[in-house]
């Protein structure tokens, strides 16, 4: 197909990077503070000393064999389309776990509450370029022992999209699924899980591989090493180290059960050094997505990557153009799972109307990405002849039939100067806030029943009695 695409890493340098990815596994080894997952290792054929693992080659490569090409996360109703987790589909949706939001109404930075959690979900089921949901928020007025439940019964009643959830730890999957089965369908969420940089596994995130092979939860396993802190001053360096925790991740997964569904997670974090803080949306890291998704390619594994996204604290002129920019090269990756639209302060805050101009950008980047056809019916050479020299094409069937095909956008202006200014002079930020509003004014797209809604408050206050630390 005549389409664009982006790509960095051909596979003599995925070959590469895998081969020193290996060689890091085998001698330097994955720290495994797990036990349940250390045994696991162990009897898979791993060397283990105490909690140090190493891994052979050849687990690695029996692992990425083992793994599915393709896994399905349904909707839970609605019109939207399953999630195909392969290396051939690509999807959009926010991000989890923001400590901040942007107050639709009040303007200020402030924590969030699980209703901003139910609203932003509510927000993402109207929009059309929104694939999938993730919590976008923290809520502040949760018991921290059961956040991560509070998110999933948030945006079950805000959305019916497939959820990519992230929880404190594998132990609650099992009630994750209980959720989504009252709000309609156990198989609509995945897990997004993360290993501790530099190649430490936590009871946390190892036991959320193993329970998320256990219960055919696909599982999203990502990295965050960071150059100069938590691996070497070097994008490439902190590719070979994410892998390495990534595949050490897909060996436990498919140690527990062969077949185990599993998405490839691209991280790479970079760190001013003026200011010691994460630089999350410039060249490097950006760079180096794109790179981590060539490679898991190179392994026709699904990926996860990110799009839509900012360092700017607030929405200003930085927000819009790297927005716009980590929008165009995120979509040009073709990632499996696209997250983070929204994200403002490097992943602290979110806003309503960054999500609504992240689905304006995305719409916009996928229209350029389509397929440029050139044949009969697109180059119209009967219309050139038929209008000729000097003539014009406004009042021809040709035009009234396919000048709809060419992608508008219904926020960003394109009209004459003298009449923005006679319809109020407003900025893209002034348009946002004013279909956020008129979207939030709406009836909600979908109502659970009483019933429902009185299981969820079942299972969150089941697990409120009764997890640990409450």
């Amino acid at each position: 197909m005549n389409e664009a695409r982006l790509k960095i890493w051909g596979d003599d340098a995925c070959k590469r990077v895998h081969d020193a990815t290996l060689e890091v596994l085998a001698d330097t080894g994955i720290e495994v503070r797990y036990a349940p997952a250390v045994e696991i290792f162990a009897k898979a054929g791993a060397k283990v000393d105490g909690t140090r693992v190493r891994i052979p080659a050849k687990l690695v490569d029996e692992a990425i064999a083992s793994a599915p090409r393709d896994w399905t996360i349904k909707p839970r109703g609605g019109d939207t389309v399953p999630l195909v987790l392969d290396a051939h589909h690509s999807y959009c949706g926010t991000g989890s776990d923001v400590l901040y939001v942007c107050d639709p109404d009040t303007r200020e930075r402030r924590r969030v509450r699980k209703a901003d959690v139910e609203g932003m979900a509510a927000l993402c089921e109207k929009l059309p370029h929104i694939d999938f949901v993730m919590s976008m928020g923290l809520p502040e007025d949760v018991l921290q022992t059961i956040d991560d439940l509070a998110q999933v019964d948030a945006m079950v009643r805000g959305t019916r999209k497939p959820l990519l959830v992230a929880p404190r730890d594998g132990h609650i999957l099992a009630k994750m699924k209980q959720m989504t089965a009252l709000a309609g369908e156990s198989d609509s969420f995945g897990i997004y899980a993360m290993p501790v940089p530099p190649l430490l596994f936590d009871e946390d995130g190892a036991s959320k591989v193993i329970a998320c092979a256990e219960l055919d939860v696909p599982l999203i396993w990502a990295p965050a090493p960071n150059a100069g802190t938590t691996a070497p001053a070097s994008i490439a360096s902190v590719i070979v180290v994410a892998n390495a925790e990534v595949l050490a991740g897909l060996v436990l997964s498919q140690a527990v059960k062969p077949g185990a569904p599993f998405v490839w997670g691209v991280g790479v974090g970079a760190m001013n050094m003026r200011t010691m803080n994460e630089v999350y949306s410039s060249a490097g890291p950006v760079q180096g997505y794109q790179a981590q998704t060539d490679l898991a390619r190179w392994y026709d594994l699904p990926s996860f990557s990110y799009a839509a996204h900012t360092d700017s604290k607030t929405l200003d002129e930085q927000w819009s153009a790297e927005s716009a920019i980590t929008t165009v090269t995120g979509l040009l990756s073709r990632a499996t799972l696209l997250h983070d639209v929204g994200y403002l302060e490097a992943g602290l805050q979110g806003s309503y109307e960054s999500i609504l101009l992240g689905n304006e950008l995305i719409g916009y980047t996928k229209a350029f990405m389509s397929e440029l056809k050139v044949d009969d019916e697109a180059l119209a050479l009967d219309e050139i002849k038929a209008v000729g020299p000097g003539g014009n094409h406004l009042a021809r069937p040709y035009t009234r039939s396919h000048f709809r095909q060419i992608w508008q956008s219904e926020l960003l202006d394109t009209t004459p100067h003298d009449r923005w200014e006679t319809e109020g002079s407003k900025t893209l930020l002034d348009r946002l806030r004013v279909r956020v509003a008129a979207l939030r004014a709406e009836p909600r797209a979908f109502e659970l029943s009483v019933e429902t809604k009185a299981g969820l408050d079942r299972v969150l206050a089941e697990v409120e009695a009764h997890r640990p630390g409450t």
